[in-house]
């Protein structure tokens, strides 16, 4: 390495890489390469850039030597090295894919990579597999077995289909202050205090906190979302009993909206969300006045992402509930805040999911109406 490169970057070079890196979106290895240009550019030593940016001191000279030979492109690729053939075959690379999507060995719960490497060893009679030429095909095939998630996944038959065109179907309604549309759920909150006092932040200094808490218990919160126009209402309470949803859905008609017709409310299957409730919590007469006023429509079951209040959580859950609130007079005080900023700010959620868009993604999971079904039986 007798040559020395000099690299002198442009603006618009400098200002190329400078974004790259304040973005953080590209892979480490380019964010590498840009941050080893700026370094060599500002006159860095290639021993304090190697060691500033964590590289070997022929990354470093190859980065330059690409800049000046070639262009900022090539100098920001990685390029194919020159060695060995790959140790597994097209037919090999097939068969690991494969196996990492089959059930695991019996005793595991998930395929990790050195189970992988092991497992090859055994079907196809290399004689060694290392770990990383394993962890290198499952990264050009996208495939990360040791990871998992859990997933609603839901049973689309003819009541979920309806269930759902019916929800989607409000949605799409013109507003109509008569019969608003107002989506209903309820969340857990847990009422967390702090041990020992956090130290505030100052210039140079985060915010601290200690890792220990103190749980002070949990309340419930009721969420009310109209899906036509900017009001939410959040209503904490003790529990979430039948008691207090028939509460709940009294102030709705009563308090939030009195001169509505009906309010046709959005909601999940939860045992309490039923008219029952109502005569649960009040007299027949009062319930069924209550009742008059009121129409249910649930989501299909395991398909409560079709109630739009949920997204609405999210935001509640991110804006505001985001810290540690030690006892319920706070957290009222708290939510209340921020209902009043998200009312008087106009803010809704754009729902985009249609009937038809529904019929269009999922219409090969939508019933079969030419498919043979069995007769029912007389009871």
């Amino acid at each position: 390495m007798n040559i020395r490169y000099r690299v002198d970057l442009s603006e618009a070079e400098r200002s190329e890489l400078q974004a790259m890196l304040s973005r953080g979106k590209h892979a480490a290895r380019k964010l590498k390469r840009a941050q080893i240009l700026l370094a060599a550019h500002a006159g860095v030593p290639d021993d304090a850039i190697a060691s500033s940016v964590a590289v070997g001191g022929s990354t470093v000279y190859r980065t330059k030597r690409r800049f000046v030979e070639g262009s900022l492109e090539r100098a920001l690729t990685e390029e194919p090295r020159p060695g060995a053939d790959r140790k597994l075959s097209g037919k090999e690379e097939a068969l690991l894919v494969a196996t990492a999507c089959s059930s695991p060995p019996q005793g595991r719960a998930r395929w990790t990579v050195e189970l992988l490497a092991g497992e090859m060893v055994r079907l196809t009679g290399h004689a060694s597999l290392s770990r990383e030429t394993v962890r290198r095909r499952l990264c050009e095939n996208a495939l990360k077995p040791w990871r998992e998630t859990m997933w609603c996944i839901p049973r689309v038959n003819g009541e979920f289909v309806a269930r759902m065109e019916d929800v989607l179907d409000l949605y799409a309604e013109a507003p109509d202050p008569q019969r608003p549309v107002v989506c209903f759920d309820e969340s857990p909150t847990q009422l967390i205090g702090e041990v020992r006092q956090p130290i505030p932040p100052k210039p140079g200094q985060i915010e601290r906190y200690d890792y220990e808490y103190r749980r002070n218990g949990t309340v419930n919160l009721f969420v009310l979302l109209n899906a036509h126009r900017p009001w939410r209402k959040v209503k904490v309470t003790q529990q979430r009993t039948a008691v207090e949803f028939a509460q709940c859905m009294r102030e709705l008609v009563d308090v939030d909206y009195p001169q509505a017709e009906r309010v046709r409310v959005v909601m999940d299957n939860l045992s309490t969300h039923t008219p029952g409730s109502l005569y649960e919590a009040f007299p027949a007469s009062e319930a069924h006045r209550i009742l008059r006023r009121l129409e249910f429509h649930y989501t299909p079951k395991h398909a409560s992402w079709l109630n739009m209040v949920e997204i609405e959580i999210g935001v509640l859950k991110g804006q505001c509930l985001d810290r540690r609130i030690d006892d319920r007079e706070r957290l009222a005080r708290e939510i209340a805040a921020w209902e009043r900023q998200r009312n008087a700010a106009g803010a809704q959620v754009k729902w985009l999911f249609t009937t038809q868009k529904a019929r269009a993604k999922m219409g090969r999971a939508y019933p079969d109406p030419a498919a043979p079904t069995q007769p029912a039986k007389e009871s």
